[in-house]
């Protein structure tokens, strides 16, 4: 199947080796961020949710306005917003945008980020009530009667909505974790599971074990594997790249911060074996950044991170998102030099395949 190429759009610039420049919300730089990722060829940008941050559904609206076929995969933290009001608000957004919208499900992997909106529920009481929210989410987008609910986190009577999804008939539904729980909770009812960069082996674990559940409860999903390339022209010249990276980050102090979730402690635990796996795996800039999400990188000329893409696709991984350091310059690199390599290889090895998909 068609490789889906993932980016990342934010409301200003920034990134663990830039420091925020501009107001926390900029129209032009969103628009600008947009309309990159368009010419580059990506298929969706992630919109991604911080307790300190502006709307994403505000700023994905805006994104959408300047684009004519570039989707948006919003994240979306449940706990805040009640799953009746939220399905309406993404219905709407997809409306808005013409079938152009998923939502990444985030449970949320810190306590204290959780705190500042307001939320103390446990980890696992996170788990729990995404469950319960993914359920009510479809419920709202696809029931044609008014229905009724009472679970242990939410109650509702009657609940109904007008307003339906664009793309028939939902939109899609990504979310993970690297926690028991978050697969408990997520693989029996996600469209897509989102990982972040590990070793190939481990990757494939841990995909077996995602969709060991996924299927014990009758649910076929597929995955989306986030990395940061950096690229050059030659090996040496990225690998001194990547290096350039690590001092900056260095330099602006890194993250000493020990992460609670189970994601990022998975990627510590890589580092620590190895800074570099499968021929162009980079692992410490995971180190040096305390693991804060997506922070791997693969480093080559575009024909070797490319390559090792195409490996990740081949485990399953049928959505790639790739992110720069220097986020917009990084976006416009990949467009001319790895995206179409990525869909060449895609391309043959789904030719190669005789069941024209990844096996999973």
């Amino acid at each position: 199947m068609p490789v889906e190429m993932i980016g990342w759009i934010a409301p200003r610039i920034s990134s663990e080796i830039i420091a925020p420049e501009g107001p926390p919300f900029d129209a032009a730089v969103v628009a600008d961020t947009a309309r990159i990722h368009e010419e580059a060829d990506f298929d969706r940008v992630l919109i991604g949710y911080f307790s300190a941050a502006p709307d994403g559904f505000i700023l994905g609206a805006h994104a959408s306005s300047v684009t004519q076929k570039l989707g948006f995969l919003l994240a979306h933290r449940p706990g805040f917003v009640s799953p009746a009001v939220a399905a309406r608000k993404l219905a709407t957004l997809d409306q808005l945008t013409r079938g152009r919208l998923a939502v990444h499900l985030i449970a949320g992997g810190s306590d204290a980020e959780q705190a500042k909106d307001g939320d103390y529920a446990s980890h696992a009481e996170r788990y729990r009530r995404t469950d319960e929210y993914i359920k009510l989410l479809k419920r709202n987008w696809t029931e044609t009667a008014p229905f009724d609910h009472a679970g242990e986190f939410y109650r509702c009577t009657g609940t109904y909505a007008d307003v339906r999804c664009y793309r028939e008939p939902r939109i899609p539904v990504y979310g993970g974790g690297g926690s028991p729980a978050a697969i408990q909770a997520l693989a029996p009812n996600v469209d897509v599971f989102m990982l972040w960069g590990e070793p190939l082996a481990a990757t494939a674990a841990f995909m077996a074990e995602v969709n060991r559940v996924a299927r014990a409860h009758g649910n076929r999903l597929s995955f989306s594997l986030s990395t940061r390339p950096i690229l050059a022209d030659t090996e040496g010249k990225a690998w001194d790249r990547a290096r350039d990276i690590l001092a900056r980050i260095k330099a602006r102090g890194g993250s000493p911060r020990v992460p609670a979730n189970v994601g990022s402690q998975r990627l510590l635990a890589a580092a620590a074996q190895s800074r570099v796996h499968d021929e162009c795996l980079y692992t410490e800039l995971a180190l040096a950044t305390g693991a804060q999400g997506n922070s791997t990188a693969l480093v080559g000329t575009p024909d070797t991170v490319a390559k090792a893409l195409l490996k990740y696709y081949q485990l399953g991984a049928t959505s790639l998102l790739i992110r720069g350091y220097d986020p917009r310059p990084d976006a416009i690199q990949y467009g001319k030099e790895l995206i179409p390599k990525i869909r060449q290889l895609v391309a043959a090895s789904d030719a190669h395949d005789p069941h024209g998909a990844p096996a999973r």
